[in-house]
């Protein structure tokens, strides 16, 4: 067992370095062959590559009772005039959700609208879209990247905040430091989702995916909860979900239990029957293949999952899935 637990700890990680490869990624992307093959896979944790994809699967899943948050994928975008591209089509999500009437948020990463520029300009932009999505009645969430840019996005979002109560955050369970960060955020009610974390990071700055890091997950909630924050609890772990339940926190107002688009349909069908809220999590747009490579790392038995849905040419639609 413990083998095999070193295995999977050392795939993961692969996995993970895989993920930031960019020649890696761009021969998938310049290979059409191989471009279609993986895109089998990904379209299990990826709607689609165009906005009305992700919001055909979101109105089908709010039809069926649950709340959701969809995602434009990037990350890491270091051309100006994509950043602004990125922010556009946030802009038009935003738009669209009002227009539609499906309750939902909006989730990205900072670092797709200007982080990795300059932060200034993430600030801009992240600003202009939460007049706009406050005026739509849609909330906004920002999600956390590597520890690198963790000052850096908690910063923005802090200042952002101040005048936008409708921005949320998102914490990292595996850093040591977010204990710390959850308390600097103050007293004042936050909307924030509690993650275990998908990044490889030094060890004397993260633990690794263990029974301690799901200990230091209930701690958080705990430590969220007593401080009334609205909270997403992000994570497919049944023993920290049945540990939520237990103590009775997902009665709290605003506690919500939030799964990942084509991640334990099943789960999310038994929670949402039993009563709990509960949020499903969607991506669309064409970078998926770092996504992709993060659920694998995730999770490794998913790849198991990957080669059966890169042989299946067909069309199932995941959301069939959840009742």
């Amino acid at each position: 067992m413990i083998i095999t637990k070193n295995v999977e700890r050392q795939f993961s990680d692969a996995m993970r370095t895989i993920a930031r490869r960019g020649d890696l990624k761009a021969y998938v992307e310049q290979t059409p062959t191989i471009y279609q093959i993986l895109q089998r896979a990904a379209a299990k944790y990826v709607t689609g590559e165009d906005r009305q994809d992700g919001l055909e699967a979101g109105r089908k899943l709010a039809d069926k009772g649950y709340a959701i948050s969809l995602e434009y994928i990037g990350e890491n975008t270091t051309d100006i005039q994509d950043c602004e591209h990125a922010t556009l089509e946030l802009t038009l999500l935003i738009h669209a959700l009002a227009e539609c009437g499906i309750p939902a948020r909006v989730s990205f990463d900072l670092s797709h609208i200007g982080l990795s520029i300059d932060d200034e300009l993430a600030y801009k932009n992240l600003t202009v879209m939460a007049a706009l999505a406050r005026q739509a009645d849609v909330e906004l969430f920002v999600s956390m990247e590597e520890s690198t840019k963790t000052d850096a996005i908690l910063s923005i979002y802090s200042r952002a905040s101040v005048a936008y109560a409708n921005i949320g955050i998102t914490l990292q369970s595996h850093l040591n430091r977010t204990a710390q960060d959850l308390n600097d955020l103050g007293r004042i009610p936050r909307r924030i989702r509690i993650v275990k974390g998908a990044y490889q990071e030094p060890e004397q700055q993260a633990i690794p995916r263990s029974s301690a890091l799901n200990e230091r997950y209930i701690q958080l909630i705990e430590q969220a909860v007593r401080k009334g924050h609205r909270l997403s609890i992000a994570t497919h772990d049944e023993s920290i979900i049945n540990e939520v339940m237990k103590r009775g926190w997902i009665h709290n107002p605003g506690v919500e239990f939030e799964l990942l688009y084509g991640i334990r349909p099943d789960l999310c069908s038994q929670l949402k029957k039993a009563g709990y809220p509960v949020r499903i999590y969607l991506t669309y747009g064409r970078e998926w293949y770092l996504y992709l490579c993060h659920r694998i790392a995730e999770y490794p038995p998913n790849v198991f999952q990957a080669i059966i849905d890169m042989m299946d040419a067909g069309t199932a639609d995941p959301v069939h899935n959840y009742e």
